[in-house]
């Protein structure tokens, strides 16, 4: 054989090799395990999978999802309890009408909703604000005909005006402030984002997380009467804290009080269900993962079932505050607390006299409390009404209720159930934020946002962030771009880019 061709056929060979070990090596899925099956956990499998799938074609991401979840269900704070025959939410309750996440899970699913619960016999509108010895407003019902509606919620409307004022007004712009900066990560062309505060500042939201909702609402106009009565009453039905909180959560908060809210019917917890269904994720309930050890190409995730998993990718979608897990080596995060709030679900009869009416009085299908020192529960309201004296209520506190009271509390009580919840951060100005990014490898924590604000729809947004955040981090280091390629060379010191 002449030298050319001998070196030929050698160059032949060893690029066959090198195209071959290439494509072997893109073809090996990415392992990423999710600690958490709730809606942060849930909604990273979801963008993962069909981000992997979409944004990197032709050349799509090849990914292997497992999920870890320590109890028997899926959902996280998303959950049902049953009592008296009929099933309600017990956690994440609420969803906004400009929630597009949730509303695009719930299309994606063929989930049905409900917005209103004109079928339980229950008025919205029909609410009082107790100090723990009087009403100090108090709207009236509305009826059932259309008629009594329209002129119960124009006597409502003028209620409320009478006592607030034009304070209403700026109270409703501060929150549409907010919403129209939260609504640009919704935007087609956002960047991705390696902290959280990057994400907030982008938007214009940081500085709120820095100042208490107070001081922001001194600022925008609003009267102390407002802040201290109604704002009061819906952060601690919402957050189960006063009005201390930050801007953000509290303007959040405020806006969760608005119409137009909706949940899944059946329960909120099926969005969770649907979507890890939807990733053909490999889903391990029962399995606490206790360990998370980085050992350069892999971590190793031990759980209490004594097994071990090898994974490129950890991605924690639980919060670390009350969560024993040993990292090693150790992350450092930023001291923060939880608010506990205790939901309790009574089927029976509120005793007027508690309220110090006579037997005979009605109470509003709402009583929330202000910030009095001794008040032993933040709101009660009333959610499925059976006859007049056979209610099934729920009662947020922030202690556990005792039987003592509940006997005070109700005059007649045939079942109850209570459920301590880890609900959401005890917020703190200013806001100091955990890393999404644990270490410099692929250790990722999505619910370092929840510092930021605390539901449903955040814990989603926050979510898809860290999903594309972790693919483009992975597409990086396998030297694969997107079709424009402006992916390529994308590493911890360059993540604000466009995917």
């Amino acid at each position: 054989m002449a030298p050319w061709a001998a070196t030929l056929l050698i160059t032949s060979l060893l690029l066959l090799l090198s195209s071959v070990t290439y494509s072997s090596s893109f073809s090996r899925p990415h392992r990423i395990c999710i600690i958490g099956s709730g809606i942060a956990g849930s909604s990273a499998a979801h963008f993962l999978h069909d981000l992997g799938k979409s944004t990197f074609s032709p050349n799509s991401l090849p990914i292997e999802i497992l999920i870890f979840e320590k109890r028997g269900r899926v959902g996280g704070r998303m959950a049902t309890v049953s009592i008296g025959g009929d099933t309600f939410e017990a956690g994440g309750t609420i969803l906004h009408p400009k929630n597009f996440h949730a509303l695009n899970f719930t299309s994606l699913l063929n989930l049905s909703t409900t917005t209103g619960r004109d079928d339980d016999g229950v008025d919205d509108g029909w609410f009082g604000i107790w100090d723990g010895e009087r009403f100090v407003l108090e709207t009236i019902p509305q009826g059932k005909s259309f008629i009594s509606k329209q002129i119960a919620r124009l006597w409502n409307t003028v209620t409320l005006f009478r006592r607030y004022g034009f304070s209403l007004i700026r109270m409703q712009r501060f929150v549409q402030g907010m919403l129209e900066s939260f609504l640009r990560y919704y935007e087609k062309d956002r960047p991705v984002f390696s902290s959280v505060e990057e994400m907030l500042k982008w938007a214009g939201l940081y500085s709120l997380t820095q100042r208490t909702l107070r001081e922001e609402l001194d600022d925008a106009g609003l009267s102390s009467l407002l802040i201290s009565e109604l704002v009061t009453v819906i952060t601690r039905i919402n957050y189960g804290q006063d009005v201390s909180i930050s801007g953000l959560a509290g303007a959040v908060s405020l806006a969760g009080s608005g119409g137009g809210l909706w949940s899944v019917e059946g329960g909120n917890w099926q969005l969770a269900a649907g979507l890890i269904n939807n990733t053909n994720a490999s889903l391990h309930l029962h399995e606490e993962i206790v360990s998370v050890s980085n050992h350069g190409d892999y971590y190793e995730l031990n759980s209490t079932q004594e097994n071990s998993y090898h994974c490129e990718v950890a991605l924690v979608a639980t919060p670390l505050d009350e969560v024993r897990i040993n990292f090693s080596p150790p992350v450092t995060l930023p001291k923060r607390s939880t608010q506990h709030t205790y939901a309790t679900f009574v089927r029976g009869f509120l005793n007027p006299e508690y309220f110090g009416l006579s037997p005979s009085s009605e109470i509003p299908d709402l009583v929330a409390t202000l910030e009095v020192k001794g008040l032993p529960f933040s709101s009660v309201s009333v959610l499925k009404r059976y006859s007049d004296k056979d209610k099934t209520y729920k009662i947020f506190s922030r202690a556990p209720i005792s039987d003592e009271l509940l006997d005070k509390l109700f005059s007649v009580r045939s079942d109850t159930r209570m459920i301590n919840w880890p609900a959401y951060p005890h917020y703190v100005v200013p806001e100091v934020f955990a890393p999404f990014m644990l270490d410099q490898s692929h250790l990722y924590y999505i619910n370092a946002f929840e510092s930021a604000a605390s539901t449903i729809e955040t814990s989603a947004v926050a979510a898809e962030n860290v999903a594309r955040l972790i693919l483009s981090r992975l597409s990086s280091s396998a030297h694969v771009g997107s079709r424009s390629g402006e992916l390529q060379g994308v590493g911890p010191e360059n993540l604000h880019v466009d995917l």
